[in-house]
């Protein structure tokens, strides 16, 4: 297939008029005219990906964070961006990423299914579709009233996580949750106007939990990487349903940290 094939059912997966506007999704490095054989799908472009995708001989990185957010003025092997560029270029393999426009078409459904939300509402940044509203992140109902102990539990075994921090007592019970993939910072705003109770995200400093919690919204930082990594088996499911004739290669479940 055509990167150029391909590109067009990537992005009618996910639309690039959907991205914010200080964001860099689409086709960032290589041809469209390229054949491609082999993806290899990762949340990040990291060393360790691009590496592993020039050793499994694959034509294309799919990421979900771009590795380019904005200009840069040289390319040059010292440099550890513009080695993994140049390792890019130099084994002909294009480099797509699928952002914000991926959190608002796919991203805030699966997460918020993953706790079999109800009453699904985009937590902001909505737009209509043929498939109703989408935006960034989601706010709805448990199918039962939880405590924000046991909701932490749930929310770690859905993820498949070693452990998630939480703000607020723990014996606070919580009906309607607010969630954002990723990094949700700044949006308690959004969370109070959907009436969440809790706001499950990610990258939560000290001073932020505390002042949510004084603002009444209890938080559960499950982390960025915690929240975002089912992009990878969502999107390798999606290549061997939409793309069979092509191999995929995926980075797994894998934590660029570990917890003592």
């Amino acid at each position: 297939m055509q990167s150029k094939e391909l590109i067009e059912k990537l992005e009618r997966l996910a639309p690039p008029e959907y991205a914010e506007s200080w964001d860099n999704p689409g086709l960032l490095v290589g041809s469209a005219k390229r054949e491609v054989h082999k993806v290899y799908i990762a949340l990040d472009a990291d060393g360790e990906a691009v590496d592993r995708a020039v050793r499994c001989g694959c034509d294309m990185i799919l990421t979900h964070h771009p590795l380019l957010f904005s200009a840069i003025k040289s390319i040059r092997d010292e440099d550890f961006i513009g080695h993994r560029l140049m390792m890019m270029i130099e084994n002909r393999i294009n480099y797509f990423a699928m952002h914000t426009n991926f959190d608002t078409a796919v991203m805030a459904d699966l997460a918020a299914d993953r706790l079999k939300l109800q009453n699904k509402q985009p937590l902001a940044m909505v737009r209509e579709t043929e498939s109703g509203l989408k935006g960034i992140g989601s706010t709805g109902d448990l199918t039962e009233e939880m405590t924000l102990a046991d909701l932490a539990i749930f929310v770690r075994k859905a993820f498949n996580l070693p452990q998630v921090r939480c703000y607020g007592k723990p014996d606070t019970k919580i009906r309607r949750v607010s969630m954002c993939p990723g990094s949700g910072k700044g949006m308690d705003g959004d969370v109070l106007e959907a009436g969440g109770q809790v706001f499950i995200t990610g990258d939560v400093d000290h001073h932020y939990g505390i002042d949510c919690v004084e603002k009444g919204i209890c938080v559960i930082d499950a982390g960025h990487h915690g929240l975002e990594h089912i992009f990878v088996p969502f999107m390798e499911q999606w290549m061997q349903e939409n793309c069979p004739e092509i191999e995929t290669v995926t980075d797994g479940n894998q934590s660029p940290f570990f917890v003592v």
